[in-house]
């Protein structure tokens, strides 16, 4: 019953802001739901934002529709310990895109989310100072959904209008050692993003 109501919430949501203009509002995009994390910190003075990372994520892999990836990016490990036993580490993403394409945003664009890690782009270390992290539900083999996709060009469209993007890579061809991330993985569909014909693209 609390899974349906969550759902149903969510659709709601989806819906209302549909009718939201999709810009950013001071580093918050109005069509995501907001959920502050604390694993963030300030991007290096006279940074230039130029980068979108995709990332996929689920919990547990391949189930869908839970809320343990917010309570990952939250630090909620009470709550992800008592049913998945992970060991407790401070991630972050701006943004978490879901199968139904509920969207939610965790950290300020402006500031620095915790989301590649060790990574190097372009002879560029440390890819968490310049970029802007993009979760979609999934793993690494499913097909992510067609609202999933929608969300992400709506996004990445209002992303390249408000900052000086370039690049939009996936996790894994950015990750140090290579090999070390696989993500989104061989099902997503790189090619919707050929839409935009100012960026490059690196999958």
């Amino acid at each position: 019953m609390r899974l349906f109501l969550t759902q149903m919430t969510e659709f709601f949501v989806v819906m209302n802001t549909k009718k939201k203009s999709m810009k950013l509002d001071n580093g918050l995009y109005l069509g995501a739901k907001w959920k502050k994390s604390p694993n963030f910190n300030s991007r290096p003075s006279f940074t230039t934002i130029s980068l979108i990372v995709i990332h996929s994520i689920s919990l547990p892999a391949g189930v869908y529709s839970g809320k343990y990836v917010e309570s990952l990016f939250c630090n909620d490990f009470h709550k992800i310990n008592q049913n998945l036993n992970i060991e407790p580490i401070h991630v972050s993403s701006h943004f978490f895109i879901r199968r139904n394409g509920f969207t939610v945003q965790f950290v300020n664009t402006n500031d620095r989310a915790w989301h590649a890690g060790h990574s190097s782009f372009n002879g560029k270390d440390n890819c968490n100072d310049f970029s802007i992290g993009i979760e979609l539900e999934g793993v690494d083999d499913h097909i992510f959904s067609e609202t999933q996709y929608n969300k992400l060009i709506k996004l990445v469209k209002c992303l390249s209008l408000n900052y000086p993007i370039e690049n939009i890579v996936s996790h894994e061809s950015i990750a140090l050692p290579k090999g070390r991330k696989k993500d989104p993985g061989p099902y997503f569909d790189y090619a919707r993003l050929k839409i935009f014909k100012n960026l490059n693209l690196f999958f």
